[in-house]
């Protein structure tokens, strides 16, 4: 993976963590990580292992898949999880979008999830004022 990716799973990592909201600090206490080292993971500085994302996953509204796939731990393969899964609504991509995006290049793909995660933690926001 290039510095451009670790960048911007740093971004993501970051925006995700603001949009929850979360502290650095508050992060690291749910997650055992230090928040040194998660500011480091943010800014691009380091990558982080699967133990981290792991850990910081749940946290910060990611399913661990979808968060593996975002740091390249996970190849995409959207167009056969649409394909095998023609009923594919376990709250995933539609199985047309998955399609087209899996026609698009490993870094838009990842931008892309990376969006629609962020707009899902909105949407579960928004709903849990709204109650």
């Amino acid at each position: 993976m290039d510095n451009d990716n670790r960048g911007n799973l740093g971004g993501i990592v970051r925006q995700q963590r603001v949009t929850v909201p979360l502290t650095l600090q508050q992060l690291a206490a749910v997650s055992g990580v230090s928040a040194s080292h998660l500011g480091r993971i943010e800014k691009g500085q380091r990558f982080p292992s699967a133990s981290i994302l792991r850990r910081i996953a749940k946290p910060l509204g990611f399913d661990e898949d979808e968060l593996f796939t975002l740091a390249g731990y996970l190849s995409p393969q959207l167009p056969s999880i649409a394909e095998k899964n023609p009923g594919y609504s376990n709250g995933r991509l539609d199985p047309y979008v998955a399609r087209m995006l899996g026609q698009e290049p490993v870094e838009v793909q990842h931008t892309v999830l990376g969006i629609l995660t962020i707009l899902k933690s909105l949407a579960k926001s928004v709903a849990k004022e709204t109650r």
